[in-house]
């Protein structure tokens, strides 16, 4: 779907609840200079199409405590089964589905680095896991959470 399928109104409200979605929806509302009930139903609509797929706070991890981050390069032979059993633990913030020099990649979050080279162990002696080469994170110049689509 592409953004033609968007109307300015929508684009508004996407951008808006990016930025922040903490407000009422009598607030929001308020600030796009729309009533309330136009809000609730463009959102339930954004909502029903899978566009919005849900709310959550934005977290630092690395203020959490949570500082040993890194990207772990992924071969494997078996790559859905792999891409799930990764999915599955719970340090890793997130796998994507790549092409080039490996078929997947693992954001992985820890508190120290006994446990990331657990992670990072665990996650290399998966069965089908063929390779895998870990980046850590030194830090994050831009939040992919912050990220803001350039709709507008």
């Amino acid at each position: 779907m592409g953004l033609d399928k968007f109307d300015e109104l929508d684009k508004r409200i996407v951008k808006s609840l990016c930025e922040s979605s903490q407000g009422s929806y009598r607030q929001i509302a308020h600030e796009m200079d729309i009533h309330p009930s136009t809000l609730m139903q463009r959102v339930k609509n954004l909502e029903s199409r899978g566009i919005i797929k849900g709310y959550r706070a934005n977290i630092d991890y690395m203020a959490m405590g949570f500082e040993f981050m890194g990207l772990v390069s992924v071969s494997t032979s078996d790559v859905v089964r792999v891409q799930d059993a990764i999915a599955e633990i719970p340090q890793v913030v997130a796998v994507f589905d790549v092409t080039g020099d490996c078929d997947c990649l693992a954001w992985i979050s820890c508190e120290d680095r006994a446990e990331f080279s657990s992670v990072v162990k665990k996650i290399n002696s998966l069965e089908g896991v063929t390779r895998t080469n870990t980046s850590v994170i030194l830090g994050i110049t831009k939040d992919p959470f912050e990220y803001i689509p350039p709709i507008l």
